[in-house]
């Protein structure tokens, strides 16, 4: 059966948004939510979460949970009282500590209970097509970016790609481990040595995920990462180790729209020129 129920992780401290960076000049508007982080929100022709929740409809989802924080109140406004969607039932799921992706995907099992559910970032714009192929699945797994096409395709330069999570794929195409932020953009292009051990192949994550329930006591077990937070790709190597749950890893090569930094402002905006919107 089709998966009815996408979360959209929309809690995070932005950080890199926050930053000063080259890029052009911004507005009132746009400077003062990058000054606080909130991407999603960003005006880009239409805030940027109006693509992404539209893009899920588009790829059939009913429902959509938005992770958010207790602070979030512009978000929280815009959907239940500005602009209320019709293609799908949304909800708000409060976060109440900005404490990582695993605990943002904890903070969602209420919503879901026992039912699998598709997992996304909320800076980020995926296909429709591969949000499609998360939708029917039928079990866990993930999409796997081609980085090559990523670098060509989309606004993300290389030097951003290192920031993005390897992983590598068993022969029968299930994920066979997973790093994030590896130490170098030229594991993209050359085999790494972790490649050549175990004979996977090398593919990138963008968080875009289905999830069974078996996600949520791994997100439980889980320690803090050394930068102090409750890492989702840790939660799914404990899934795949002590649960035995297994990912299955579906190939894509496309395009993906990144909102992270004030330097994306700009091209994001002119991609989504004419792009017509539905919620």
């Amino acid at each position: 059966m089709p998966i009815a129920t996408a979360i959209i992780l929309a809690r995070g401290l932005g950080t890199r948004m926050r930053r000063a960076s080259p890029g052009g000049r911004l507005s009132t508007e746009q400077r003062e939510l990058a000054d606080r982080g909130l991407k999603a929100m960003m005006p880009v022709g239409r805030p940027f979460l109006d693509y992404v929740l539209a893009s899920l409809a588009d790829a059939g989802f009913s429902r959509v949970g938005l992770v958010i924080g207790p602070e979030h109140e512009l978000i929280r406004q815009r959907y239940a009282t500005d602009v209320r969607p019709t293609r799908f039932q949304l909800d708000f799921v409060v976060q109440e500590q900005p404490l990582g992706t695993a605990d943002a995907v904890l903070a969602a099992e209420s919503l879901v209970g026992r039912d699998l559910f598709v997992v996304v970032n909320a800076d980020n714009l995926y296909p429709v097509e591969a949000l499609s192929l998360l939708r029917t699945l039928g079990g866990p797994g993930l999409i796997g970016y081609d980085a090559e096409t990523l670098m060509r395709e989309s606004n993300i330069e290389p030097e951003r790609i290192g920031r993005y999570a390897l992983i590598g794929t068993t022969p029968e195409g299930y994920l066979a481990w997973i790093i994030e932020k590896p130490a170098a953009a030229a594991e993209y292009r050359a085999p790494s040595a972790k490649c050549r051990e175990t004979g996977a192949e090398r593919l990138v994550s963008m968080n875009s995920w289905c999830f069974g329930p078996a996600i949520f006591p791994a997100c439980r077990a889980i320690a803090p990462s050394p930068r102090g937070e409750l890492e989702l790709q840790d939660a799914v190597t404990f899934a795949i180790r002590e649960l035995s749950e297994r990912f299955r890893v579906v190939p894509w090569s496309g395009a993906v729209i990144d909102l992270s930094s004030r330097g994306d402002i700009a091209p994001v905006t002119e991609r989504l020129r004419g792009l017509e919107v539905r919620l």
